[in-house]
């Protein structure tokens, strides 16, 4: 915009300069023009007196020779013959030609004649009965052109003046302009990364400064409405205290056993989130990013607890569980609590859509730039992954009793891999079932994908639905621990 002006001031004062300097220039040309016949109409015009009193050449001589043009050679005298015959009387140095004189004789009008150097003005003077006499009077090239150069420079000089000026207020100008409309577009591209406090000063242009006020005016909004979020959130959470405390109740009187010290876990697990949730909403700052700076865990470790977690309910309903690719450490920029609630959700999904018995893995492979999380199950599989992927819509119906998901799991889990520059993909997995591909970005970039149909980490005999299986350790001594996390995906 800034530049766009300047151009714009530029091209319309060039054209206003263009347009007034130049007929100004001619216009001063040609007085200089008039001017110079006019002084040479004025020196004629002295010796006229000189010849109606006498034509005695002396006389004349010295009449011309008091003048400044005479002085100078350039003044002459044509006086004709006496009588028939006669001689005719010339003083000075005469440069027109006997045609132009005798035409100016002829007409009794002044006359201007070209002639080698300048121009020759040819005045007619009436002698009575002699005739008429015609004074010359040599203007020369210099003398019509006297000043005029300088007049152009001084119009040159004041045109390129009117147009420094005119580009330095543009600028001026410009910079009024962009600088609040660039305060504008940071500020909401500040506000858009999260920091909430970005406001813009409401200056410059009255356009930029009503939509300063508006830009600030929604930033406002956009705050209250996150604090009212929060406080909704953190409402509705601390509602579920009552029935959360009425279940733990419930669960201690349930006596000793694996499967009420896997319900009493749970419900303490389930305590934990909800004060998590109360807390987090209770934050002034929320967080807008789906993993902060410098946040971390190592993959492996957190996927063998889950799986420890997980599995203790798998072997109650006879399901064949596989864990691959956890034997040394992988750190990717995922928090654990992330991590671990992504997992939940998605073999949370598998408890809850597929019938029990059905078998399921998680393999987990690193190749450089990213880390491949892949939960698969040999259940019915997705009918729709793309609607499935969709927040708020399920992409199968549970497999007992029919009943659907809200699909929010799905979100988060491809919320967590977006952050990193991953992504999710459901596909058919080997078992039969479903496939979910988790891609982790260790670098914040885009990792490098295998190619479309290519299976990475299945080995020789691993290629069988369930060839070279390994089982989770989770015995029924072991369910307290593992029940640490919550339970629901």
């Amino acid at each position: 915009m800034r530049w766009a002006l300047v151009k714009v001031c530029l091209a319309v004062t060039a054209m206003v300069v263009i347009a007034f300097a130049v007929p100004l220039g001619l216009v001063i040309k040609e007085m200089a023009r008039d001017r110079a016949f006019s002084d040479a109409e004025r020196q004629a015009a002295t010796i006229g007196p000189t010849l109606t009193i006498t034509t005695d050449r002396e006389e004349l001589t010295r009449a011309v020779l008091s003048t400044e043009p005479g002085g100078r050679g350039r003044l002459a005298v044509h006086v004709p013959a006496a009588g028939t015959g006669g001689p005719r009387l010339e003083i000075g140095t005469r440069r027109a030609t006997q045609d132009d004189l005798e035409t100016v004789r002829t007409s009794g009008r002044a006359s201007i004649a070209d002639v080698p150097g300048g121009s020759v003005l040819l005045q007619p003077t009436a002698l009575g009965s002699r005739g008429t006499a015609v004074v010359e009077v040599f203007v020369a090239e210099e003398d019509v052109s006297h000043g005029v150069g300088t007049a152009w420079l001084v119009l040159a000089g004041v045109g390129v003046a009117l147009i420094v000026g005119s580009v330095a207020v543009a600028d001026r100008l410009g910079v009024r302009m962009v600088g609040p409309a660039r305060q504008l577009a940071g500020a909401a591209q500040n506000l858009g990364e999260g920091r909430l406090g970005t406001r813009v000063p409401e200056e410059g242009p009255t356009e930029l400064r009503s939509a300063a006020v508006a830009f600030n005016s929604m930033a406002d909004q956009v705050v209250q409405l996150l604090a009212n979020e929060r406080e909704l959130a953190a409402d509705l959470s601390h509602r579920l205290r009552t029935p959360l405390t009425v279940l733990r109740l419930n669960a201690a009187s349930l006596g000793e056993g694996p499967a009420a010290e896997q319900t009493r876990a749970a419900v303490q697990q389930l305590e934990h989130e909800v004060d998590t949730i109360i807390r987090t909403a209770r934050e002034q700052r929320p967080q807008t990013q789906g993993g902060q700076t410098g946040a971390g865990c190592d993959a492996s470790e957190v996927i063998r607890e889950r799986m420890g977690f997980w599995s203790a309910l798998a072997e109650d309903e006879g399901r064949t569980v596989r864990l691959a690719g956890v034997d040394r450490t992988v750190r990717i920029p995922v928090a654990r609590a992330e991590l671990a609630a992504a997992l939940d959700a998605l073999l949370g999904n598998v408890f809850r859509h597929t019938p029990e018995g059905t078998a399921f893995a998680v393999d987990v492979h690193h190749s450089g730039d990213a880390v491949l999380v892949l939960v698969s199950d040999a259940g019915p599989g997705i009918p729709d992954p793309a609607s499935a992927l969709a927040r708020g819509a399920s992409g199968r119906g549970g497999a007992r009793g029919g009943v659907g998901s809200t699909g929010l799991g799905l979100d988060i889990v491809r919320r967590i891999a977006e952050s990193t520059g991953g992504d999710l993909r459901i596909g058919r997995s080997v078992l039969g079932g479903t496939e979910v591909r988790i891609w982790i970005g260790l670098d914040g970039g885009p990792a490098e994908r295998p190619r479309r149909g290519h299976r990475v980490g299945r080995r020789g005999g691993a290629r069988g639905p369930w060839a070279g299986r390994t089982r989770t350790p989770g015995p029924r001594g072991a369910r307290g621990a593992g029940a640490e996390r919550r339970t629901d995906g």
